[in-house]
């Protein structure tokens, strides 16, 4: 029984050894397992996030290339044009020796007469006259000249005023031919050849010009060191002088003189009318005779019913183109007065009446004195005028 026993012990010891080597060994085999380097994992690739489709941007415009700027064109100075002599050589010739405007006997008498009067009077007014004419002015003054018809003497009474304006002021005067048919305003101030005329020199101004500039177009009237002359023609016929080139050469060249007189067309022509109504003093030049004092007095009632005052700024001034004037000077000058104007006279003069080059000292004295107190009341009425 004993050893039966035994022998089971036996057995069971011999099967707890064996199952604890068995424990053993598996637990050294898995302990070199991990003690041994595991195979990387291959890693699974990632996903890509679908991606959002993009907004489709609007095409932008091309820019187009900005051509560098220009160069200002550089004006190339106007051709001169030749000169043209106002009048032909054998004309002048023609005209022979200019007459006196007074006759022999009277210019004698009148030395008598000096003799025994006093000269007082005539000088207090030659001094209240030039102080008239004398004026300064803010701004350039334009008198107007105009008649009914030509052939009254119109030119003849711009050459007047402005020789009278060149002799007392000392300033620049200007006188402007707006009378571009055949106009002899370049005559009668005694120039010999005109080079520019109205129409280039309006092309050619610019604000910019000084004085001396505006000056290079110009002709200088003889013996007037502030006198100048723009003519309208170059003594030939051409296109007349049209109202946009007047306005333009009138208002450009006011900043340079203090005075311009504008020998106009007669009425009723455009730039006479225009020329009339812009002016700042006018003067309507009306023959001694019964239609041309008639005509006259119905341009003044015109110009009583413009929008602006222009009858208290015209004169008149009544020209004797004879000796022997059928009517009456004095019931002549009361009718034009009643229109509220003054009137100033001025003589049959056979200096102007020989026409050609006028020269003052070869006037007659009623002539030169009723020509500068015809200047001195426009240049009152120009100074008056805003």
């Amino acid at each position: 029984m004993t050893s039966g026993g035994g022998d089971w012990q036996h057995d069971v010891l011999r099967e707890l050894r064996q199952s604890m080597q068995r424990q053993s060994e598996q637990r050294q085999s898995e302990q070199r397992q991990s003690e041994q380097p595991q195979p990387e994992q291959p890693q699974q690739p990632e996903q890509q996030q679908p991606q959002q489709p993009r907004k489709q941007q609007q095409p932008q415009p091309l820019a187009l290339p900005v051509p560098p700027p220009e160069p200002e064109p550089v004006p190339h100075p106007a051709p001169t044009p030749t000169p043209t002599p106002t009048l032909d050589p054998r004309l002048s010739l023609a005209l022979g020796r200019p007459r006196h405007g007074d006759s022999i006997g009277r210019r004698a008498g009148r030395s008598l007469r000096k003799l025994a009067s006093s000269a007082a009077q005539d000088v207090a007014e030659e001094a209240r006259v030039a102080e008239q004419l004398q004026q300064p002015v803010t701004t350039g003054r334009v008198v107007a000249v105009t008649s009914i018809r030509g052939g009254v003497g119109k030119t003849s009474v711009s050459a007047l005023l402005a020789r009278a304006f060149m002799h007392y002021r000392h300033d620049q005067v200007l006188a402007l031919d707006a009378d571009a048919a055949l106009g002899t305003l370049p005559v009668r101030l005694g120039t010999e050849e005109v080079r520019w005329s109205c129409s280039d020199v309006a092309r050619l101004l610019t604000p910019s010009m000084t004085l001396a500039d505006v000056t290079e177009y110009l002709v200088r009237v003889p013996g007037a060191a502030g006198g100048w002359l723009l003519p309208a023609s170059q003594g030939r016929v051409g296109a007349p002088l049209d109202l946009r080139t007047y306005r333009k050469v009138t208002l450009a060249l006011r900043r340079y003189f203090a005075v311009t007189v504008a020998d106009c067309e007669s009425l009723p022509g455009e730039v006479a009318r225009t020329a009339m109504d812009t002016a700042h003093a006018r003067v309507v030049v009306a023959p001694l005779t019964a239609e041309g004092v008639g005509g006259t007095r119905i341009v003044l009632e015109w110009l009583g019913r413009l929008p602006h005052p222009a009858l208290s700024t015209t004169v008149v001034a009544l020209t004797a183109v004879s000796p022997d004037m059928p009517l009456d000077a004095k019931a002549a000058v009361s009718h034009l007065k009643e229109a509220g104007v003054p009137v100033v006279s001025l003589p049959y003069d056979r200096h102007l009446a020989g026409g050609g080059p006028i020269r003052t000292d070869l006037l007659g004295r009623a002539t030169r004195r009723a020509a500068t107190r015809l200047a001195a009341d426009v240049m009152e009425r120009a100074v008056r005028a805003r």
